[in-house]
């Protein structure tokens, strides 16, 4: 009963305000009779009208919505309208900014991130004002994070598009220059002789394929010389012991020399000579050893576990240490099938031109093999885009005006400062590439308060 005392002169007040409606239904402090009673009290006083502005919960709790909802217990949402919201009439009495032109205002959201809206202007408990959510915006879906734009600006954040690319991954190996095995030549003879004269007396001379080598007599085939001009049927024979065909000619023709100028069989550089002046071989004896140095090989130690991405052309730049600023590009022709247990590492071969001859045999080699330069253009992002949790990689794709969304991704190839998307995000689509820890550290905030308020939400 004394409570009831000290409540009336306060709401008299408060009907003589015109907002007593409200005030009773939202704070609670009127029974049903008492309402009616001062309410009958005023005369021409109208009923609630207006549009419905929001649903509130029954309860008075602060839960609002802008559409018909109901509490876990299934009791409706009371409807709000126009004339019975004093935030309503205080809105347009404190002449509040308007929204920019064509645009309406749906609701205000908290400004901490939390899950909580109004549709009114509102304040949160510390004092900061809720923000606008104007017409056209995308309602949080949970799955976005809003940055405003004037800090956008302030932290640098950039982006680009998603694009398909070729992904050209550097493998870098170590590796030694070689003789290219099919360019090597053996210059032997296939019966006794006797050097007469050398023309090539030198290791490391250069000769072309005909050339003069030296000059040989031997028995052998001067026997079948004879026979091929006394008896005939002897030219077989003569090719046989690996006369030269200049020389089989010259004795079909009448003569009968007494020795034969041996031709070089290839064009190359003497790397190995093992004859003199008067010295007697014998068949099958190594002579000489020549080598086509126009092209090479270079022979490099490639890590197990870059084995994969490296394949037959393959294109590689090979730098030696004497030529650092003229790296020869190559292509990768053999990868040897066995593996160094030592070292954990497979050799690749490597074919090089070497027109002007400045790589030289047993040179050091720095190899750089491009891999993926031969593939197909796949969907990349730039690798400053992606953020490695260890766990997880994720990218921040651009939903438009400060809007952003953190999407896990499944990433392949990197190269070239980017890396393959196989799924998470599409081409066209456009992802963050700088201040990327900003927006995350956002987004981790976002989620760590509505994981902190999630248990308030569901009483």
């Amino acid at each position: 009963m004394n409570r009831t005392r000290r409540v009336l002169p306060i709401l008299a007040a408060i009907l003589a305000a015109g907002i007593g409606g409200y005030w009773l239904g939202h704070h609670g402090l009127g029974t049903p009779e008492l309402m009616t009673t001062t309410g009958a009290a005023r005369t021409n006083v109208p009923g609630p009208s207006g549009p419905v502005i929001y649903y509130r919960d029954p309860d008075g709790r602060p839960f609002y919505s802008l559409e018909p909802k109901q509490t876990p217990d299934g009791r409706p949402y009371r409807a709000v309208l126009a004339s019975e919201d004093i935030s309503f009439d205080l809105k347009a009495a404190t002449a509040m900014p308007s929204p920019p032109a064509g645009r309406r205002i749906l609701y205000y959201r908290n400004p901490m991130g939390l899950p909580d809206t109004s549709p009114v202007p509102k304040k949160d408990w510390m004092g900061m004002e809720y923000i606008p959510v104007y017409e056209g915006e995308e309602r949080d879906d949970g799955k976005t994070v809003k940055v405003s734009l004037d800090k956008v600006q302030r932290s640098g954040v950039r982006t680009e598009a998603v694009e398909a690319r070729v992904i050209v991954r550097p493998v870098r190996a170590v590796g030694t220059v070689m003789h290219d095995e099919s360019r090597l030549t053996i210059v032997t003879m296939r019966s006794d002789g006797y050097i007469e004269e050398l023309f090539v007396n030198r290791t490391g001379q250069h000769v072309h394929a005909g050339d003069p080598l030296f000059r040989v007599y031997s028995p052998e085939i001067i026997s079948a010389q004879i026979d091929l001009r006394v008896a005939g049927g002897a030219e077989q024979r003569l090719r046989n012991l690996g006369v030269p065909e200049s020389h089989v000619r010259e004795v079909r023709a009448g003569k009968n020399p007494m020795s034969l100028v041996w031709p070089s069989p290839a064009t190359g550089d003497v790397i190995e000579k093992r004859v003199i002046n008067g010295q007697r071989v014998k068949a099958g004896d190594e002579l000489y050893r020549i080598a086509d140095h126009s092209l090479l090989w270079a022979i490099a130690d490639v890590a197990e576990i870059d084995l994969s991405a490296i394949k037959v052309g393959t294109r590689a730049t090979v730098t030696v240490r004497a030529y650092v600023a003229q790296p020869v590009e190559g292509e990768v022709t053999f990868i040897y099938p066995e593996l160094r247990a030592e070292t954990r590492t497979a050799r690749v071969r490597i074919e090089l031109p070497n027109p002007d001859g400045r790589l030289k045999i047993d040179m050091y080699a720095d190899v750089v093999f491009q891999t993926g330069a031969n593939e197909q253009p796949t969907v990349a992002v730039p690798a400053n885009a992606v953020i490695d949790s260890g766990t997880r990689q994720i990218v921040l794709v651009v939903k438009g005006e400060g809007r952003f969304e953190p999407r896990v991704v499944k990433l392949g190839r990197r190269g070239d400062g980017y890396v393959e998307v196989l799924d998470g995000v599409n081409r066209g689509e456009e992802v963050v590439t700088a201040a990327t820890f900003l927006i995350d550290a956002e987004s981790n905030l976002k989620a760590a308060l509505q994981a902190f308020t999630q248990p308030e939400a569901l009483k």
